[in-house]
């Protein structure tokens, strides 16, 4: 017998998201779940005397978007706590912004924040960086999130001096004079995160504050379901305590990390998953293992087939280099399916990603179909392995947010060639191969927020937003019906949470959005200036534009 709903929605232009493509004008909704999908004659019938009814007046509702590759802590922190640069600043109004956030600091405090790599890759900012800060530590992540450009109080915190060796697998830059610049490269940003992290007075207040930013932030996009990508003790352990006290906003699918992080010191591996163990309900769950395979392309740190461009420093590797052997990331690989985890794989170059095919190649034939294995950011795929991602049953973890508005792509053609370059993010070979292409934002690299408009869009367009005359691998754009699915169902089952989220389907939670314009009856490039007017996770409102 079908439960009286809790509430019915009605006068919808509702867009399921479900495997049959249907569409629908109502829904309801009992104990968070939806209890039938139709029309709205037919769905208002099942009213109660206490049935809150929500009439919206024809606008678009759609299941609450799912990101499967998103990173909470790095996000929420620069959300709430840190100094954001404008990306189109340069060097002496940085260091103003620097000088002018300085100011309002206390003695002790970090001058932590983020900027565009390339305002301060080839500039001597040292000395700078130092006036500015007025002798407090200064720490500055790059757009990737890969790299650091900081201060010599940081560089002293860091126990960092110019006969220092550099940690395995980073560098700290040094001039031609063999003097720190206090540029550093991936694993060496390791240290100043470590160093910074050991400054903190309350850390529990902090985390509690960056995740609940994160949330909000989250619901404010129309984000019900999202895959945190690389999940420390810390943010399990916060997460558990917001779920705990009815605070969490948000469905989680954490990924611990298998090896130290580039930006939050902590416990990994082993050690990690077995902490892990205790932690789970229906809002958190613990799922995944990130391995870090390689660099990014724009530090010349990612495993590329072809060489790199002769342009600036290649530090020494003319095609990057892969963090594992194969026999290294199969052994990998097996503690984590061992462990009943599947696994999230960065790798950024094409040379890595068919390492990382390779070795996914031998597990399948070690444990078939059952692991769930993740490959991100799909910029650089061999043509010869994109239907390998098919016949292997592996994920796209796609991350569209990255071709604009950020300048990313302008990095990558100094880097890579015109060539390789326009064979970049391959998406409709992928979808025609029959591949799974699920979407995620990678927040907070390329945008300061977790908009999956602007990620829509440029799936659908290959342009930047709200269009222009160029267009990145124009053949590879997807229908908008396949872009929605990448961000809903598709992310939803490669996070193995396909049967309880991901569309809307009579027995899943009734996680839902509020749309301010069809998407379907408006011209694409239009598509990134969507805003969520509600958010709805297990049928409570989480989020309202109006309140």
């Amino acid at each position: 017998m079908t439960k009286t709903p809790d509430l019915i929605v009605v006068n919808a232009n509702v867009f399921t998201g479900d495997a049959a493509g249907t569409t629908a004008e109502a829904f309801a909704v009992a104990d968070g779940e939806f209890t039938a999908v139709g029309s709205s004659e037919e769905v208002v019938r099942l009213a109660g005397p206490e049935t809150a009814v929500l009439d919206v007046d024809g606008k678009m509702l759609m299941p609450g978007i799912c990101d499967v590759h998103i990173h909470l802590g790095l996000g929420g922190a620069a959300a709430a706590w840190e100094l954001q640069i404008p990306p189109h600043y340069g060097p002496d109004e940085i260091c103003e912004a620097i000088a002018a956030w300085a100011a309002e600091l206390g003695p002790d405090e970090w001058i932590v924040g983020s900027l565009t790599m390339e305002k301060l890759a080839n500039v001597d900012m040292l000395a700078k960086l130092d006036e500015a800060a007025g002798g407090r530590p200064v720490v500055l992540k790059d757009d990737t999130m890969h790299n650091r450009w900081v201060n010599s109080a940081t560089l002293e915190a860091m126990g960092v001096m110019d006969d220092s060796p550099d940690p395995e697998g980073g560098t700290c830059v040094r001039d031609e004079a063999g003097r720190l610049t206090g540029v550093l490269w991936e694993q060496a940003s390791r240290l100043a995160e470590e160093a910074f992290v050991a400054s903190i007075k309350n850390p529990e207040e902090r985390y509690r504050g960056t995740f609940a930013t994160a949330a909000k932030l989250c619901n404010q996009y129309g984000l019900t379901t999202v895959c945190e990508a690389a999940t420390m003790e810390p943010a399990l352990r916060t997460l558990s305590k917001l779920d705990a006290e009815g605070a969490l906003t948000l469905r989680v699918m954490a990924s611990t990390v298998a090896r130290p992080l580039l930006a939050e010191p902590g416990i990994t591996g082993k050690e990690l998953v077995s902490v892990s163990e205790q932690f789970g309900s229906e809002l958190l769950h613990v799922g995944f293992v990130k391995v870090f395979l390689d660099g990014v392309p724009m530090t010349r740190t990612a495993s590329m087939l072809d060489p790199y461009l002769p342009l600036g420093c290649d530090h020494g590797q003319s095609s990057g280099e892969c963090l594992y052997d194969l026999d290294g990331l199969v052994e990998e690989l097996e503690e984590a399916v061992s462990a009943g985890r599947g696994v999230k794989i960065h790798a950024a170059g094409d040379g890595s990603t068919r390492l990382a095919l390779d070795a996914i190649a031998i597990m399948r034939q070690r444990h078939g179909s059952r692991p769930i294995f993740h490959i991100a950011h799909n910029l650089f795929i061999d043509e010869s392995d994109v239907r390998r991602f098919s016949e292997l049953g592996v994920v796209a973890d796609a991350s569209p947010y990255l071709w604009y508005p950020s300048i990313i792509q302008d990095s990558l053609a100094s880097c890579v060639s015109a060539e390789t370059l326009k064979k970049s993010w391959p998406l409709r070979d992928l979808v025609d191969s029959g591949a799974t292409v699920a979407a995620g934002s990678d927040w907070p690299v390329a945008l300061p927020v977790p908009h999956p408009w602007t990620g829509i869009e440029t799936m659908v367009t290959r342009e930047a937003p709200g269009g222009s005359e160029e267009a990145v691998n124009p053949a590879q754009r997807l229908t908008l019906e396949e872009a929605l699915i990448s961000f809903t169902r598709h992310a939803a089952e490669a996070m193995g949470l396909g049967e309880r989220v991901g569309s809307i389907e009579v027995g899943k939670s009734a996680d839902f959005i509020v749309l301010s314009q069809n998407l379907f009856g408006i011209d694409t490039r239009r598509i990134h200036e969507t805003d969520v007017l509600a958010t709805y996770l297990r049928g409570k409102r989480v989020y309202d534009a109006n309140s």
